[in-house]
């Protein structure tokens, strides 16, 4: 896991306000299952565009790049190695946007170690690390009927 990334325990339930307290203009966007990485780019998408429009302020095509490149990453990591998606959320509230996935799996992500020269043309492996470079923050929490949810702080900025 990101050394310098958050686990905890909290037994939120998916779908709660993750943040806890909402700034004037928050954003939400959820797509309707099944949860494919496609349906959460474009909920992603729509939720940042909305953003955009309501502050009339343009939308860093880079920063909103790497929120579609973490929000598919996610999808991806619950549906090979988390038994699927249980639940999506996207929030855009401050200076990013939030993308929470939980899957069946209570087992934490890890980050492959690094390839030898025959492993080296394995694909995989690359999802995690392109989440933890790209996220500000990322907690992963527990949930009460087993399972868990990541969720990742992408900048908008």
């Amino acid at each position: 896991m990101c050394e310098e990334h958050i686990t905890s325990g909290d037994m939120e339930r998916p779908g709660t306000d993750l943040l806890h307290r909402e700034p004037p203009g928050a954003v939400r966007a959820a797509p309707r299952r099944p949860y494919r990485p496609a349906q959460v780019r474009e909920a992603v998408r729509r939720a940042v565009d909305e953003r955009c429009r309501s502050t009339h302020t343009p939308c860093d095509a880079t920063a909103l790049a790497d929120a579609l490149l973490v929000a598919s990453e996610l999808t991806t990591n619950a549906i090979l190695h988390g038994g699927g998606v249980i639940d999506v959320r996207v929030d855009v509230a401050g200076p990013g946007i939030e993308v929470s996935v939980s899957d069946r799996s209570t087992e934490l992500p890890v980050a492959r170690r690094k390839a030898g020269p025959r492993e080296r043309l394995t694909p995989g492996g690359h999802g995690w690390p392109i989440v933890c470079l790209l996220s500000r923050d990322i907690r992963v929490r527990d949930l009460p009927a087993g399972g868990k949810c990541i969720t990742a702080l992408v900048p908008l900025t």
